[in-house]
């Protein structure tokens, strides 16, 4: 799941970055459209996103103790969000079923809410707060920065000045 989520990732994040540099990133000399043109092919030298995705899926009908681990993770977190309790319970549902053609969505799913799970355990509140408001109860955009109104940005950008 987590090599599925990453390469499904990269091409937007590195076109994020490419357009957060400018003109800077898009000259040759940075780097950046090395890394730009490259970040489709993530998917292709990990193996293409159905294969990844399958790959989840299978692995938790073949090896019951992977989802009891998987499980065990996200329930560390249990209690301490609500958005990431429905998740949760979300997520249970689906993998108790699991199908071949919802398995990049449940990839997806599985990824995310372990991101949210170690964020509201291990991250900063802010920033955990701001994901699980996105990514977990759904209030985002499709593009990067779309957040809902009230999120503390100023807070998230202190913490990342001074990291």
């Amino acid at each position: 799941m987590t090599k599925y989520h990453v390469c499904k990732q990269a091409p937007g994040h590195a076109a994020e970055a490419l357009e957060c540099l400018g003109g800077n990133g898009y000259v040759e000399e940075s780097g950046m459209p090395r890394l730009y043109r490259e970040a489709p092919l993530q998917s292709i030298w990990e193996g293409s996103g159905n294969v990844a995705a399958l790959d989840a899926i299978r692995a938790l009908a073949r090896e019951p103790q992977a989802a009891e681990a998987f499980f065990g993770e996200l329930d560390a977190a249990a209690g301490a969000d609500r958005r990431l309790d429905e998740a949760i319970a979300r997520l249970r549902k689906d993998v108790a079923d699991p199908a071949e053609a919802t398995a990049r969505r449940l990839a997806e799913s599985m990824a995310v809410v372990l991101q949210g799970a170690l964020l509201i355990r291990h991250g900063h509140p802010a920033v955990a707060d701001a994901f699980a408001a996105t990514r977990l109860a759904g209030d985002r955009g499709r593009a990067y920065g779309t957040l809902p109104a009230g999120t503390p940005t100023a807070e998230i950008f202190a913490r990342a000045l001074t990291s």
